[in-house]
């Protein structure tokens, strides 16, 4: 019998129907469903606390990227492959529409898939904050009302001194959030790297460089001003103040995402992008 791990963003409207239906649809298969304990009456599931989350097999999310990375940041006792469904636009991660759910189902439970293993990072201060991330470790100027300046080691070694409103340290799965934004480059997210993308630079000349995975990143804030916020996956993790450092470096856990044989990881990108090329034969 599989043990799944059924997450919902209740904040989308659908989200709560779609949810019980698939909780009878695994029952009807045989699988046991659990779910967060606040939502386990409401679902039908056997509640988070009444299980062992190293006997979850998957975890299945409806929502978008956004609901996996909370799951992951929620949940971290859990390492099972992710299975996203997605209930708005398109997702990277989440990249199953309504349509396809029961047929999505139907090759999970028939193990017709593959797990792709993604590289993480994990950060910590000097005073031992730690943090993990998916996508990326962001250190932004927050309340700060003009550029600050970030020194960057890498390995021991002098990067460079970057003006600019932060910095984004990303995965190849983050490349396509906000390090894209910033204009940082596509990564396929089966690399192995990361990626120094600055944020809004003050001398055009700073572009964002991909570094190999085993790299130590090291980040000192200099400027003489107020505290910068240390983000992860978006979620405000710390602050960093005047001449703080905080390292970045790759984790020893990796982030497992369900792949079916009937999505493509390019198709996605040239949806989610809007490009428009077509092939000529």
């Amino acid at each position: 019998m599989k043990n799944i791990f059924l997450y919902c963003n209740t904040l989308k409207p659908q989200s709560k129907d779609i949810a019980i239906e698939i909780r009878a649809f695994l029952y009807s298969r045989g699988a046991n469903v659990i779910t967060d304990d606040e939502q386990a009456v409401m679902l039908g599931a056997t509640a988070l606390s009444q299980a062992d989350p190293k006997s979850i097999h998957y975890s299945i999310t409806l929502g978008g990227d956004g609901t996996i990375l909370r799951l992951v940041h929620n949940h971290p006792e859990i390492n099972a492959p992710i299975l996203g469904i997605n209930l708005g636009s398109l997702g990277f991660m989440a990249d199953i529409p309504i349509t396809e759910i029961y047929s999505s189902l139907e090759d999970l439970l028939d193990n017709k898939l593959t797990i792709q293993e993604r590289l993480m990072i994990e950060g910590s201060s000097a005073n031992n904050h730690t943090c993990f991330a998916v996508n990326d470790i962001t250190f932004h100027r927050a309340s700060n009302v003009s550029l600050i300046d970030i020194v960057i080691h890498v390995d021991g070694s002098y990067l460079n001194t970057f003006t600019a409103d932060g910095i984004i340290i990303s995965t190849p799965c983050g490349s396509t959030a906000y390090s894209l934004a910033a204009g940082g480059p596509i990564l396929t997210p089966e690399l192995n790297a990361l990626i120094v993308t600055p944020i809004s630079p003050h001398t055009i000349s700073n572009r964002p460089i991909v570094l190999m995975p085993q790299k130590k990143i090291e980040i000192q804030y200099i400027s003489e001003r107020k505290p910068i916020e240390v983000s992860a996956d978006g979620f405000i993790s710390s602050q960093l103040s005047t001449n703080g450092l905080f390292y970045v470096y790759p984790s020893k856990k990796r982030f497992k995402l369900v792949k079916l044989p009937q999505h493509d990881y390019y198709a996605t990108l040239r949806t989610k992008l809007g490009w428009s090329g077509k092939l000529r034969v």
